[in-house]
């Protein structure tokens, strides 16, 4: 490495840093709001049915898929006094941003703008969105340059909004490490776009904490997952997840502490199995209430 890539290297994560700091008191009470993600939930019935189960199980609020009924939902929230966490974009993985036809990247910006009128409608104050997908058809490249491309798109109607886009790490072979996630959200150079933190995503391949202090206050809003390392390794990738919290290897003190020295005091969502029944979702909610407290 020359002196001149050096410096230009060592200036940018100079600024990475900086973004990742904050003027707030890591000193301060831990408050993060306890939510669950809708698509989670398994129990019958309506929405109002569901809505009213993740009430009584102790959960402060739930993130919604986009293209529900806007007035079921809205119907729902009111009833129950839960508030919307976040709400979750539900063409991202059809209709991806990368992909190569531009016809179908139309429909999903258009998903994309459906997913931030519907935060807007319930309140919520981001939308979870999946950048990109690169697979044997979409090259890292492509899906990076293709994904910016059409978030720019979005970004002002999120502006207009109030509602930020907040990207997703998730199994998408997509923006793998902290650095390169925090310096892609950077380059839109908005303050309408941010990151949608999955704590159990990032295990099988690194340290959530780590992830966490790089991406500062870039997080908008946090995905609580479990994940078994120990599974992973006995039956496959995929199984690493069917796991109750607190059984898995997530080393959730040191997640909370990550947590508390960026001034995080937001939603933590949980997107766990076990939401399949009224006692399973007080079982989810208690055991979030020991990891916010660890």
């Amino acid at each position: 490495m020359n002196r001149r890539t050096f410096l230009k290297t060592g200036a940018a994560l100079s600024a990475l840093a900086a973004r990742s700091k904050t003027s707030v008191d890591p000193a301060a009470p831990r408050k993060i709001r306890k939510g669950i993600m809708y698509a989670t939930i398994k129990i019958k019935g309506s929405v109002l049915d569901q809505f009213k189960a993740v009430k009584a199980a102790g959960f402060d609020g739930i993130e919604p898929m986009s293209h529900m009924s806007q007035a079921e939902v809205l119907d729902a929230f009111h009833a129950t006094g839960l508030s919307a966490a976040s709400v979750c974009c539900a063409t991202h993985w059809k209709n991806p941003l990368s992909d190569p036809s531009a016809d179908v990247r139309a429909v999903g910006v258009r998903g994309a703008e459906q997913a931030l009128r519907d935060a807007k409608a319930y309140g919520a104050t981001s939308m979870l969105l999946v950048p990109a997908v690169v697979n044997k058809q979409v090259s890292y490249k492509d899906a990076y340059t293709r994904s910016q491309t059409e978030i720019r798109k979005v970004l002002p109607l999120a502006q207009d909004l109030g509602v930020k886009i907040a990207c997703e790490n998730v199994w998408n072979h997509f923006l793998m490490s902290p650095l390169e996630a925090a310096r892609y959200i950077d380059e839109f150079e908005s303050n309408a776009i941010g990151w949608h933190f999955d704590v159990g995503n990032v295990i099988t391949y690194g340290w959530p904490e780590q992830w966490i202090r790089i991406l500062g206050t870039r997080i908008q809003k946090l995905h609580i997952k479990e994940y078994s390392l120990t599974k992973r390794d006995k039956t496959g990738p995929s199984s690493g997840f069917d796991v109750k919290f607190l059984e898995g290897d997530n080393d959730w003190p040191s997640v909370m502490r990550a947590l508390d020295e960026i001034g995080y005091h937001a939603w933590g969502i949980a997107e766990q199995p076990g939401a399949d029944s009224p006692e399973g979702l007080k079982d989810l909610s208690d055991r979030m209430t020991k990891i916010f407290a660890s």
